[in-house]
């Protein structure tokens, strides 16, 4: 098994800067929050990172009632960040369905069952993280808008 690694931001004079409250990536995190909002993601906690690790910025975990449905919150993540224009870096257990990873570089979401959430608890390995503070003077991002079939194309 290989490990990615990827370049994290530049920084003046290739020091490292501790990063403010406004350089977490706001409609990343929009995007990723509406997503588990369109699908009803349970127990959803957002997590600020970037003290504690450089792997990332944000972590978000969420909890599905299924597997089918924490497959189907990933792939809602994952379409709403391509519809933006954020590619995912990767996607991990979409197979199994008990424990998905989406990794939008910036922001990591792990959805998962609540049994396997309580088994492996992520929270506790985050917990000197603080929930990130967003920014008042964006606005939210909208969602996509869905395409719907109107009875002259269904008829076609």
């Amino acid at each position: 098994m290989t490990t990615k690694t990827r370049p994290r931001r530049a920084t003046s004079a290739g020091k490292k800067t501790s990063p403010t409250k406004s350089s977490i990536p706001q409609t990343l995190l929009r995007i990723v929050n509406s997503a588990l909002e369109d699908m009803k993601a349970v127990n959803v906690k957002v997590m600020d990172v970037r003290q504690l690790t450089d792997i990332t910025d944000v972590v978000v975990i969420a909890s599905g009632n299924s597997d089918r449905h924490v497959k189907s919150i990933a792939d809602r993540v994952v379409q709403f960040a391509k519809q933006n224009d954020f590619q995912p870096m990767g996607v991990e257990g979409q197979r199994e369905g008990e424990w998905v990873l989406v990794d939008l570089t910036d922001v990591v979401v792990h959805v998962m069952l609540p049994r396997v959430r309580e088994f492996y608890g992520l929270e506790k390995l985050w917990e000197d993280a603080e929930p990130p503070a967003m920014s008042s003077e964006t606005s939210p991002v909208p969602a996509p808008r869905r395409k719907v079939a109107t009875r002259a194309r269904a008829a076609r």
